[in-house]
């Protein structure tokens, strides 16, 4: 069972250790603000919606994607579009438009589901639509043969 540091034990981690964790400076700095300022951030789930999520944006390093992402799990928002993401966009433009689309693009879709466009997006995601593919198809092959 592994326990969540707290606020004063996240920042009293060495740089070392979080370069044997894998985490790059970028993200241990965006962490360590979040930590620098973790009492006023639990205001966020408190405020909720858009300005919840502006709140969270105050951090460097906390950008829209991830301030989304935090107000899905943490307050079950159900507008929160996780706007940069690599792969929502194309899913949601095949699904609704038979084509591939941006996200500017995918938020002009999904306005007249407002305010349930994150719910919105989490349905097509668990529908089991994929978007075509275009790659060649390949028998499978029998290794118990060879």
């Amino acid at each position: 069972m592994r326990v969540v540091p707290t606020p004063e034990q996240t920042r009293a981690i060495p740089d070392w250790e979080w370069h044997r964790a894998g985490v790059d400076s970028a993200r241990r700095r965006a962490i360590l603000a979040s930590a620098a300022v973790a009492h006023r951030l639990e205001g966020a789930a408190e405020l909720g919606g858009e300005a919840g999520r502006a709140l969270l944006r105050k951090v460097p390093g906390i950008g829209v994607w991830t301030a989304a992402e935090v107000a899905q799990r943490v307050w079950g928002d159900a507008d929160a579009v996780s706007v940069g993401d690599f792969h929502i966009p194309t899913v949601v433009g095949w699904a609704l438009l038979g084509r591939p689309i941006d996200d500017a693009e995918m938020l002009a879709v999904l306005a007249p589901y407002a305010p349930h466009r994150q719910r919105a997006v989490r349905y097509v995601e668990v529908s089991g639509f994929r978007r075509p593919r275009f790659g060649p198809r390949y028998s499978p092959r029998d290794h118990r043969a060879i």
